[in-house]
């Protein structure tokens, strides 16, 4: 361990290196968005064999801090701060993450105008992170290569393929996006972390052949409402034997 106990760059990489990241959040009005039962999520990843997990806001993450041993990457949706670039907007909220036990943490990595300071991208929080935690893992959740390149030329340590399909406005594609996940790997230097509609094993070994350092699965291990709404809506669509 280092940096105050937390693990470096090179420890998470090593660890994440061709395994399953978990990521243990729960939508706005679920029963389950609560710090404890978000913990015991992390613990069945981590029984599992998951070698990370990705967790929303500073008391989710201490949390599961408290509960597991793995590398978290702490986020903050905050849209109360921007509407758009909501995934950790500022350096206050990547400090409560720090000090609530996040080894790294992950920003929106878009070109997307930041609310308040009239610029596009991520590289004003990134040099903010940069002079506050030298030592600070940061992963750029990203939609395109072009954002990608930029966030890694501004500093970012690791590039996800999150955000794809969600920048638009249009309608959310159904599968993940492993083209992008092959043409961030040509693109730039980091490594590329895959998260984004991961549903089957299928999918989780082409994004690997693909050249992804490692997945991220939520919604299809951590969010039984989801999964009892896709449930409810197809015997409702079902035609009685």
């Amino acid at each position: 361990m280092s940096d105050h106990g937390r693990l470096n760059l090179e420890q998470i990489l090593a660890a994440w290196r061709g395994g399953i990241v978990v990521s243990c959040q729960a939508p706005e009005g679920s029963p389950l968005r609560q710090p404890s039962i978000m913990a015991a999520m992390a613990q069945a990843g981590e029984m599992a064999g998951a070698v990370g997990i990705r967790a929303n806001g500073p008391a989710d993450v201490a949390a599961i801090r408290a509960a597991v041993g793995l590398p978290i990457v702490g986020i903050d949706k905050r849209p109360d701060l921007d509407p758009l670039a909501y995934i950790t907007p500022s350096l206050e909220s990547v400090v409560a993450l720090v000090v609530a036990g996040a080894d790294l943490v992950a920003i929106d990595g878009t070109q997307r105008p930041r609310n308040g300071n009239g610029t596009h991208g991520p590289a004003r929080l990134l040099e903010e992170i940069r002079h506050t935690f030298p030592l600070l893992p940061v992963m750029a959740d990203v939609s395109a290569v072009s954002e990608g390149v930029a966030a890694a030329e501004a500093g970012a340590h690791i590039v996800a393929t999150t955000l794809s399909g969600y920048t638009n406005g249009g309608t959310v594609p159904r599968e993940p996006d492993i083209g992008l996940i092959a043409e961030l790997v040509a693109a730039q230097p980091r490594p590329v972390i895959a998260e984004g509609r991961f549903s089957t094993p299928e999918q989780v070994a082409a994004a690997f052949a693909a050249g992804a350092h490692s997945v991220v699965i939520g919604t299809a291990i951590t969010d039984p409402l989801a999964l009892a709404r896709r449930f409810v809506a197809a015997a409702k669509g079902a035609t009685p034997a």
